[in-house]
């Protein structure tokens, strides 16, 4: 519940700010061209940058139209909010909202939405332990305070402004992204030089005084412990890293769990600067080196960790031609399962690839790394102007 008000606001049920529009289509029913999926949503961006097509999807959808706001409602904690600028059918984890122009802007009620104010109260709300949801219901009878309509026109002129300069930094983003993607699939394909020889091998096109190695030639394999009950009572506790910790080229921190490790599993399973841990499940090839980021870590079983027997090809080429091959889906042809996806240590150990000579390398390196130092950077004034952006809203709310 709202506390004092200031002047001239009045506070509203939700359900009298927005209207909840709930006209459902057959994918294969509709004429209707675009698929938005919660996948295809940016946390704390307003604008939708990818889509699909209904007949990627099946099952009922909810119909949106253009100026509709797409609110994730499953895991409300990823913040992702857009307005459509198109008319298209989305996920049923998501709701389709119409401002209601009597009491709120439509400029204004995304950005109102995307407050912590509003999310914090969404978080609240949502039931449900393994992923969170919030139902119409119940957000219908949330009451929130809303300052007059011209006062939200000013606080609109405000805060269009500074998310103008957020996307735009998210644009820059997603160009350095792009960019070294490219050059993967580009210096993969051709090497350093264009216009040479090549050969063909399985899914492979590449330079022709490149050589072809099986991975376990160059790299030792080794999985990590199996976790358990017991393993996560017993003795000896220490933090390990699974699957979820581990992004392309980068850790996650933020969740570690903990079980036991003997003194020998701590020799078996410990890392060392340089070691590859690539991801067994889950988005099947994900990897990052360690450089002992953290110490005193261990792995479990859903990571490979990958040790250079030789100095050429290195951990970080290994490392990109695992983006590469990821892109190319060429390991999701040599894993197991169907629903969930493996990549178990023979398929990976057996996997042939065909590697340039060490100083061709050594170019590639400088390259990608420019590259990856770009996105990388782009990324960090992301989370900056995210920051900013958050602050912004709070005080004009506020």
């Amino acid at each position: 519940m709202p506390g004092k008000l200031k002047p001239g606001w009045k506070t509203y049920r939700f359900d009298q700010i927005a209207f909840n529009v709930t006209e459902r289509v057959e994918p294969g029913d509709t004429d209707l061209q675009y698929y938005v999926g919660l996948e295809h949503l940016d946390s704390d961006s307003l604008k939708i940058r990818r889509w699909g097509s209904p007949s990627d999807v099946e099952a009922t959808k909810l119909v949106f139209r253009k100026g509709d706001i797409i609110f994730g409602r499953r895991r409300v904690y990823q913040r992702k909010l857009a307005v459509a600028e198109f008319d298209g059918i989305c996920s049923a984890h998501a709701m389709v909202l119409r401002p209601n122009t009597k009491v709120v802007l439509p400029e204004f009620l995304p950005f109102f939405m995307q407050s912590d104010l509003f999310m914090n109260r969404a978080l609240e709300i949502s039931v449900g332990s393994l992923s969170p949801t919030i139902n119409w219901r119940t957000l219908a009878k949330q009451e929130f305070a809303l300052p007059p309509l011209a006062e939200q026109r000013r606080i609109v002129g405000v805060l269009k402004i500074s998310a103008l300069l957020l996307e735009s930094v998210r644009e820059l983003n997603h160009i350095a992204e792009v960019q070294y993607l490219s050059l993967l699939l580009h210096l993969f394909r051709n090497g350093i030089t264009d216009n040479q020889e090549r050969k063909t091998f399985k899914h492979f096109q590449y330079p022709s005084h490149w050589i072809l190695h099986r991975i376990d030639d160059l790299f030792e394999l080794q999985l990590g412990k199996m976790s358990s009950a017991k393993s996560r009572t017993g003795n000896n506790q220490f933090p390990y890293l699974k699957n979820n910790n581990v992004l392309w080229g980068e850790f996650d921190f933020s969740e570690l769990s903990s079980m036991s490790f003997s003194e020998e599993e701590q020799s078996k399973y410990e890392l060392k600067p340089k070691d590859l841990l690539v991801c067994e499940g889950g988005e099947i090839g994900r990897a990052a080196i360690w450089n002992n980021q953290r110490p005193g870590l261990y792995y479990q079983k859903a990571l490979h960790r990958l040790r250079a027997k030789l100095p050429h090809p290195s951990t970080e080429l290994m490392l990109h031609y695992l983006r590469y091959c990821s892109m190319r889906g060429i390991l999701n042809s040599i894993a197991t399962g169907t629903t969930i996806l493996h990549l178990p240590e023979v398929q990976l150990a057996s996997l042939v690839l065909p590697f340039p000579p060490p100083d061709e390398e050594r170019r590639m390196l400088a390259i990608l790394t420019a590259a990856v130092n770009a996105h990388r950077y782009s990324t960090e004034r992301v989370r900056l102007e995210t920051e900013r952006h958050s602050k912004t809203l709070m005080i004009v709310l506020g």
